[in-house]
């Protein structure tokens, strides 16, 4: 039996949520969900978007299977996908994107996996005014944050037999901050010689990723480039609702869909629930359930390459109940 805490989330987030808790349950995995909330909806029960009760069941299971959570842009409160990454010092994000049958894209042969540093950069939290008219935000680089990033990257590629590992970097305008996570990426490569190493600018990186992106397989950057890029590449393979993502931290793991809460349809029931569904896989992976993670992924993938009921997001019109179902079908009858 395991422990999960389980955040639904704002906007879309319960519904793909649940999806997920469906379609893991159906496989007999034995789980013991610890149902709480955060952002939103914790605000208004709680008065605080991150309610005590959620991180105590955080620190005390240690694996969060989470729903998206609303960000005001422009104002209001700091992100709480941010400050979860922080506190649990969950330090590398990891994005994988890839092809799915039956999901049109001008992309074929697409198998990336886009590990981002989660802690610092230009999302530390050190933005403010200097004045009415001047904003400042500092980015923090740090030979221990890009040392763990990259470490990750390099053995999770030896682990699935990668063949190459592309850090992306703009260190030749912020020869301080990038010219210290590169130089760093480049120290740890050393220790993996059977894996090819390159370098990449990362305006350069998403011209490529534009041209060729059947060309590239692990990509290892700091945190902001992360955030833009991964969305880049989920736009190759069909969409943000398809891509699945993790946090890794020494203690904590936690796993999430890419996509955003969605507000303007919540509570319609159209929400496509695969990336929250693949998120639940990387979190039975992690938890060395490896068979029910396969059967899910299978099921994932041929819902979608049948084509019969899909998303409104992927050309389809089946609702997130009909979808789940759908996955959860294909389990029982593999």
């Amino acid at each position: 039996m395991y422990n999960v805490t389980l955040i639904p989330g704002d906007g879309i987030g319960p519904e793909v949520a649940y999806a997920a808790k469906k379609v893991i349950d159906s496989t007999g995995v034995k789980i013991n969900w610890d149902i709480q909330k955060a952002g939103g909806e914790a605000l208004n029960t709680f008065g605080t978007l991150l309610p005590d009760q959620t991180v105590e069941s955080i620190k005390k299971n240690s694996i969060v299977l989470k729903g998206p959570i609303t960000t005001p842009i422009g104002g209001g409160f700091k992100s709480i996908n941010v400050t979860l990454r922080q506190l649990f010092d969950l330090y590398a994000n990891i994005r994988p994107c890839k092809n799915s049958s039956g999901i049109k894209s001008r992309y074929e042969n697409i198998d990336l996996i886009v590990v981002r540093e989660n802690t610092e950069d230009l999302y530390c939290g050190k933005d403010y005014m200097v004045n009415d008219e001047t904003a400042e935000t500092i980015k923090v680089i740090t030979k221990k944050g890009s040392e763990r990033a990259a470490r990750y990257a390099f053995e999770m590629a030896k682990m699935a037999n990668r063949k190459k590992v592309t850090v992306v970097h703009k260190a030749n305008i912020m020869k301080c901050t990038d010219g210290l996570f590169l130089k760093t990426v480049r120290e740890v490569s050393e220790a993996f010689p059977e894996i090819a190493f390159e370098e990449m600018i990362v305006d350069a990186m998403c011209m490529k990723l534009v041209q060729t992106p059947e060309n590239y397989d692990v990509l290892v950057m700091p945190n902001l480039y992360g955030d833009i890029i991964s969305d880049l590449c989920a736009g190759l393979v069909g969409g943000l609702g398809l891509i699945p993502s993790a946090n890794i931290g020494k203690s904590v793991a936690l796993f999430e869909p890419v996509h955003g809460s969605a507000p303007d349809i919540a509570g319609k029931n159209i929400a496509n629930p695969t990336a929250a569904i693949l998120s639940g896989c990387m979190m039975l992976k992690h938890l060395g359930e490896h068979s029910p993670a396969i059967a899910i992924e299978n099921a994932v993938n041929k819902v979608l390459s049948n084509g019969e009921v899909l998303t409104q997001d992927i050309g389809g019109t089946a609702l997130t109940d009909e979808f789940t179902m759908e996955v959860i079908k294909n389990i029982k009858n593999k």
